[in-house]
């Protein structure tokens, strides 16, 4: 959720500090705000975006070099210019900003309260850096005591930077469940939620895990935990070049995204399919394959986009590995007191490797002995460490809040990985082993044609972009992809869809159809293509709108259509990863054309680290 960033070393911390909000606008943008540390703490923030943020300062002094930023996804309080971060504390001692959730504020909250403490805002976060405030008055302590013993008073999760007046040399950044990355430069360091305003000036950095707290001066790191043991940090380096975080000329970061999949689904398979196409080698599973071989069952777990791509992940694996796969939405999976037992498989999907409640399903499944498995798509992120193993997606940053190639990567990892148990498990033959795993190696060049046809989907887009209703059927591997096709065109365009099994449709949505109703029908040939063409006749039967999309080729359903989208063949397995794009072409145009920020959709963030 919120981006959080710092800075301490010779800079104009002012500018590394916008430029760095920038960068991480994708993670809220209800409101921004700084703070600086010059002689005394200064504190700036607005309402709204960054450019908000960056207006209402520009005549305002900016001097500093040492300095933190946020901008809010909020939760506790409205969007407003008091509820925005950095918070000060009553006495004006420490100033705070924080990515999380304090889930024992209103304890807290009542305790202060008691001791004469008042608060200017809603927010969970103010209660904290007064807690930190009072122990730091109360028990004449080092402002570092201070953070570490009020951090052990908080249930909740917490990525926090906080800078004390009295001790203007250092800031004292924390984690417990949200996110935290430090960037190592010379004489300075850089402080935010992900690399993505560090790695323009440096590729070193260090990850904090949960419980870790860290003192950084310009020209010193001290790593500790929360209960005053020395780390040593673990340096690593970056993979991520400037360039990818750009737009490259592209009006929006969704569109780059949806242009790149061709590239990021080669980069996913890249080095993992052999020269001769006769097999697949994923090394992240090397150590754990015999035991998910001899899985008794496959549990995936996600949110979202990433759930869309775990039932995807449950058909493909039950089609080609013959085991049995649920699929759970992480939120319920770990409040429902599942069964979960030690010969189960956990594979846990999230781009971010951040997703809370993915996180919490994991330390359950953990607890109960299973394997645990990641697929994430951000390099030292906590799910991969979570994790006993797993399979990176190299589908590059995904800045555009609307998941689009992230999706079609994690769907590549997952077909690689069931072609893999199938083979093994004897199940797939040498033949349609061979035959599958070239045919995935031709997904990237059948999206490129996809892409081409960009203004075909662009001008049946301008003909809906009034609709207020949006139905989207689909069968078999095609059920997943209407879901997500649906849960696209709700987030960026705000108009109302909902995905459906084609069969379903009879049972309650035909009721819906008329001649104002879009009807999207992921029409595909494959072993269910008579089915759904007989799902169209009984829309059109109703005056329905038909937008199919299509096998290349195809006149049956053309001739009963109203429009039609065009994809190259595909075994039926990978076909999916063609039917989305014009689903995710058709979602950004409208959303467009309706004057939506697609890359910024309105109360959501691209990184859910609260529950």
């Amino acid at each position: 959720m919120c981006g959080i960033v710092g800075y301490i070393g010779n800079k104009n911390a002012y500018s590394v500090l916008l430029n760095g909000l920038k960068r991480l606008e994708y993670r809220g943008y209800d409101s921004a705000g700084i703070s600086l540390l010059d002689q005394n703490i200064k504190v700036y923030k607005k309402k709204g975006k960054v450019s908000d943020l960056e207006a209402f300062v520009a005549d305002r002094d900016i001097s500093g070099k040492i300095g933190i930023g946020h901008t809010r996804w909020a939760t506790h309080g409205e969007p407003s210019d008091i509820n925005a971060h950095p918070h000060v504390s009553m006495n004006g001692h420490f100033v705070i900003i924080h990515n999380g959730i304090i889930e024992n504020y209103g304890v807290l909250k009542k305790k202060l309260a008691d001791r004469g403490y008042t608060f200017a805002s809603e927010t969970d976060t103010e209660v904290l850096v007064n807690l930190i405030e009072y122990i730091y008055i109360r028990g004449k302590v080092t402002a570092e005591i201070a953070v570490r013993l009020a951090l052990t008073k908080v249930v909740g999760a917490y990525g926090i930077l906080v800078m004390c007046n009295n001790e203007p040399d250092k800031i004292i950044a924390a984690r417990k469940g949200s996110p935290l990355v430090i960037g190592i430069g010379s004489d300075e360091y850089f402080l935010a939620s992900d690399a993505t305003p560090i790695v323009e000036y440096t590729k070193s950095v260090v990850y904090l895990n949960n419980d870790d707290v860290a003192i950084v001066r310009k020209d010193e790191l001290i790593l500790k935990t929360i209960d005053n043991n020395k780390l040593v940090p673990k340096v690593q380096q970056l993979d991520l070049d400037l360039e990818e975080i750009e737009k490259s000329g592209f009006d929006h970061f969704m569109l780059k995204e949806i242009f790149e999949q061709p590239r990021s689904i080669q980069d996913t398979f890249r080095g993992r399919i052999t020269s001769d196409f006769t097999d697949i080698r994923l090394g992240g599973l090397y150590n754990v394959m015999d035991r998910l071989v001899d899985a008794r069952r496959i549990i995936i777990i996600g949110c979202g986009t990433s759930w869309h791509a775990g039932l995807l992940g449950e058909y493909i694996l039950e089609d080609l590995a013959r085991i049995q796969v649920e699929v759970e939405y992480a939120s319920e999976f770990r409040y429902r007191n599942p069964l979960i037992n030690a010969d189960d498989v956990i594979i846990a999907i999230s781009q971010s490797g951040e997703t809370a409640d993915t996180l919490a399903a994991i330390q359950m499944a953990k607890t109960a002995g299973s394997l645990v498995l990641g697929i994430c798509n951000v390099v030292g992120s906590s799910i991969p460490r979570e994790t006993n193993a797993g399979v990176y997606t190299h589908a590059g940053p995904e800045i555009g809040v609307a998941s689009t190639k992230a999706f079609t990567a994690q769907v590549t990892v997952l077909s690689m990985i069931a072609m893999i148990l199938g083979h093994m498990r004897g199940y797939l033959s040498d033949e349609k082993y061979v035959r599958l795993i070239t045919e995935l190696h031709d997904i990237p060049q059948k999206i490129e044609r996809i892409l081409s046809l960009n203004d075909e989907f662009k001008q049946i887009a301008s003909l809906y972009k009034n609709a207020n209703n949006f139905l989207y059927l689909g069968r078999g591997y095609f059920f997943p992809v209407a879901l997500e096709g649906a849960l696209k065109l709700k987030e960026i365009s705000y108009i109302h869809a909902e995905g459906y099994p084609a069969a379903e449709m009879k049972h309650g949505p035909i009721a819906l159809i008329d001649k104002n109703m879009p009807v999207v029908v992921i029409a595909a040939k494959d072993k269910s293509y008579e089915k759904i063409v007989n799902n169209i006749q009984e829309i059109k039967a109703r005056n329905g709108i038909v937008i199919a999309v299509v096998t290349e080729g195809d006149k049956i359903i053309r001739d009963l259509a109203d429009h039609v989208l065009e994809i190259p063949h595909a075994d039926e397995v990978l076909a999916s990863l063609l039917a989305v794009v014009p689903l995710q072409l058709l979602s950004y145009h409208i959303a467009v054309m309706r004057g939506c920020n697609v890359d910024q959709p309105r109360n959501l963030a691209k990184s859910v680290t609260v529950e």
